[in-house]
Order: C-alpha cells, then structure tokens, then sequence
C-alpha cells in the first residue's frame, strides 16, 4: 500500500510569501509576444506588472 510522503515533506507555511507571475510583452519590431516569468514577493506583484 502507498504512503503519503507529499503530506509529509510539505512544511507548514513554507511559500506562502511568494507567487509566480507570467507577464506577456509585444516586440515592437516583430509583433511577436515573449513570456517573462518570475518568482517574486506577494508585495511586489503590482509593480512587475506597473514595469514594462
């Protein structure tokens, strides 16, 4: 029978201060979009998006 290991490795509160964001910029020379993503800070979101 298998165990549940995911419940155990998991520590309580861990990542909870953190979020992944994608933001998605338009070249201006080939019309073609990229992804930019990152790991940042909850209190950060509003200005990685605020950047272009």
């Amino acid at each position: 029978m298998a165990k549940k290991v995911v419940a155990t490795l998991k520590k309580q509160g861990a990542g909870k201060g953190v979020t992944k964001v994608i933001k998605m910029i338009k070249s201006d020379k080939t019309g073609a979009y990229t992804f930019v993503e990152d790991i940042i800070a909850v209190d950060n979101v509003k200005d990685f998006f605020a950047n272009a």
